[in-house]
């Protein structure tokens, strides 16, 4: 039984955890089920090249990823490791469609030379990219909070200073990013990722149409994640206090995996949870959604599709969780192959 056209709009008050997630990527998305991860892109002659792996995380000990706040230390850095991997090859099929457009071509031994080299790179981007989100986000808003010193005396006050310049600082990153025209692509293809999960986990087949009428909204999102990395900074800084300023700035750095780990938590429970109050906190991380999600087009969501189905059985999830039935899709299907 498929969805009817008139089904309503995707309510993400009230889903279904799938347990997928994923993230967009140059000109495609990448989706992970479990252990299984799959990067779908478009090239510029309209066909989808897909990479599907496993990637079982850095640490295998199941005992340790199921300690609260660590494991989410643990699941932030796989998310790194992952997204970088999943950028590296929507890059690379990126910059091999522009040497086609140009011309040029790699002989095997080229492009060897050339994988192992944009490893070492995408290796040294990232530590250079993690040294710098820390220092933008966490250590600057301390330093400028500071100019506040004279006329704010209370510590506590002093800090809830510090979280708003942090807060303003994030939401100026991300409004000034979505001003690149190579950004507005990869959030519109955020927002197909997005609409794509929402679908499935509103109990509608994953289809052109019923995605594309799904909400591009998310609980489980990146950036509702850092979002929350930010207000729960706000809280421990306010209440762990130290008069050495060398000593503050070592642990707005040291912090930062606890910090992830705690954010990480509350993202865990509003992906599984409906209740009003996970509902009413998972708002602000909504609203800002809307700065990081563009409502994608078809060819868009076709690739979100695809990536999807390359790591998770959609009808088996729709059959448990909500009675739907495709065996008649399927053998009509089969008789018309």
């Amino acid at each position: 039984m498929a969805e009817s056209k008139d089904a309503k709009v995707c309510n993400i008050s009230g889903v279904k955890y799938s347990g997928i997630g994923g993230q967009a990527v140059m000109e495609g998305v990448m989706m992970k089920n479990e252990d299984n991860y799959a990067v779908a892109v478009r090239k510029s002659d309209g066909t989808i090249v897909v990479k599907k792996e496993e990637y079982k995380g850095l640490v295998s000990n199941k005992v340790l990823k199921n300690i609260p706040i660590v494991r989410g230390v643990f699941s932030f850095v796989d998310s790194l490791v992952l997204g970088m991997s999943a950028l590296n090859f929507s890059s690379d099929v990126y910059m091999e469609e522009e040497e086609k457009t140009e011309g040029a071509a790699d002989s095997p031994e080229g492009e060897k030379k050339r994988s192992a080299a944009d490893g070492i790179i995408s290796t040294l981007v990232t530590i250079v990219a993690v040294i710098l989100a820390v220092g933008l986000f966490m250590v600057l808003p301390y330093y400028i909070s500071q100019f506040f010193k004279k006329l704010v005396t209370n510590p506590v006050l002093l800090s809830l200073i510090e979280g708003v310049i942090r807060l303003v600082i994030f939401v100026a990153y991300i409004k000034l990013i979505s001003l690149m025209k190579d950004i507005k692509r990869v959030f519109m293809y955020h927002g197909a990722e997005h609409k794509c999960v929402n679908c499935l986990e509103s109990g509608m087949e994953l289809n052109v149409e019923n995605v594309r009428r799904s909400s591009r909204e998310h609980r489980r999102c990146g950036t509702s994640f850092l979002l929350y990395v930010m207000v729960v900074s706000i809280i421990f800084f306010s209440f762990i206090q130290t008069p050495t300023r060398w000593l503050r700035v070592v642990l707005r750095i040291v912090l930062v995996p606890v910090i992830a780990g705690v954010a990480f938590e509350f993202i865990r429970a509003a992906g599984r949870s409906n209740s009003p109050i996970i509902r009413a906190l998972s708002a602000p991380g909504l609203w800002m959604q809307k700065l990081t999600t563009t409502e994608p087009d078809d060819s868009m969501i076709e690739v979100g599709i695809r990536s999807v189905e390359e790591v998770f059985d959609w009808r088996k999830y729709l059959t448990e969780n909500f009675g739907m039935s495709f065996e008649k899709e399927e053998n009509t299907q089969g008789e018309e192959a």
